[in-house]
């Protein structure tokens, strides 16, 4: 693996302040999982053995990240990557993902490197932004006195927020590489790589682009639906049946997004359908139920799992367009109230929002607002 990774010279995008960047990755090989330490207080440290062996993807990036906060983007994505492959869950907590730090500083204007330092123990995102931040502040002061820039592998404690000494860096020479001679060559033929290639889905990059064309969506809504997969697929299962992908999307992520994170469960686990979200988008759209309804009904679907249709019908919340019903409401909000009609009159016709809300209140929310509003104009003048 040292003399011929599997991979080579590749790229990552992430998205910066200053626009879309590409982080180069040098080489990606396996290797077996060695343990895993965990340092409690003081000076103890245990040792878990229990993933001794098992194989593990090491990804090593090019040194084109220039901030910490560059470092966590660069991660979310391969995070996102790894997930949508189906081939890793991604999480820095739990060690199924794993992030060691090498940082060097250079002069203004200068190509050339400065001697780099590692860090290890970051299991998590944050800690990742903080050591790289910390790091940095530590070298540019070494630097800035005159000073020279020790090749060390640090430890990040999160509980104090400094780094910690763990030894001096070795050399690569230091390692001792050599083929193991019981292990035969890894042959890894072109139909082999072919297969391969016809099992990778649609990644993350490829699906924003797509929302962007084929559903005319802005470049936010397109990178919030596509964080995760699951999330993606449950916005194409809607919009497949509405028809209708900015509202769509706007109750995707409005709404269901926001009771996952209620519930914290993922979208797999989510007690509203697709298609019983498609079917209560329709309702509110057709005009049946107003929008503010629709919440209500959402709300009770979460609750009770029963289809929107019904619950509409249960909580009596279809809209009321019948004119001669509302015509009613709207005469006696406007003999209610001769004040606001005398100076809508006089050219306040910010107050058309008042009667509107007015009938809305009356209606307990089921007035067609559009239609009343319509009425209300033409009975005060436009």
């Amino acid at each position: 693996m040292y003399d011929k990774p599997l991979c080579e010279n590749g790229l990552v995008e992430i998205e910066t302040e200053g626009g879309q960047r590409s982080i180069r990755v040098e080489r990606i090989h396996l290797e077996d999982d060695a343990g895993k330490m965990s340092h409690k207080t003081g000076k103890e440290s245990l040792v878990d053995f229990n993933r001794c062996g098992v194989p593990l993807i090491e990804i090593v990036s090019r040194p084109d990240i220039r901030t910490g906060r560059e470092a966590v983007k660069y991660l979310m994505r391969l995070q996102q990557i790894l997930r949508y492959l189906g081939i890793c869950d991604g999480n820095l907590e739990e060690g199924s993902m794993r992030c060691d730090v090498n940082i060097s500083l250079r002069p203004a204007g200068s190509t050339k490197l400065g001697t780099r330092t590692e860090i290890k123990n970051l299991n998590s995102f944050k800690a990742v932004e903080k050591g790289v931040e910390f790091e940095v502040e530590r070298q540019r002061g070494i630097l800035v006195e005159g000073g020279r820039v020790r090749q060390v592998t640090n430890l990040w404690d999160a509980d104090n927020g400094r780094l910690v000494m763990m030894r001096s860096k070795e050399e690569a020479h230091d390692y001792r590489y050599f083929p193991e001679p019981d292990l035969l060559p890894l042959e890894v033929d072109k139909a082999w790589i072919d297969s391969a290639r016809e099992m990778i889905p649609e990644l993350p990059t490829q699906r924003e682009k797509r929302f962007r064309e084929e559903y005319e969506l802005i470049g936010y809504d397109s990178v919030v639906l596509c964080a995760e997969k699951g999330i993606a697929d449950y916005f194409e299962v809607v919009v497949k049946f509405t028809g209708l992908a900015k509202k769509s999307a706007n109750w995707v992520m409005r709404e269901v997004m926001g009771e996952l994170k209620n519930l914290s469960c993922a979208i797999e686990a989510f007690p509203i359908k697709p298609e019983r979200l498609a079917e209560l988008i329709g309702l509110v759209d057709s005009g049946i139920i107003s929008g503010s309804a629709g919440r209500d009904v959402f709300a009770e679907m979460i609750k009770s799992g029963a289809d929107p249709k019904t619950v509409v019908k249960e909580l009596g919340l279809e809209q009321i367009s019948d004119s001669s019903e509302l015509e009613e409401m709207v005469d006696a909000i406007i003999s209610a109230h001769p004040s606001e009609v005398e100076s809508y009159r006089e050219g306040k016709k910010k107050l058309l929002g008042f009667f509107v809300g007015e009938v809305m209140k009356e209606s307990r929310g089921k007035a067609n607002p559009a239609l009343v509003k319509d009425m209300i104009s033409n009975k005060l003048g436009a």
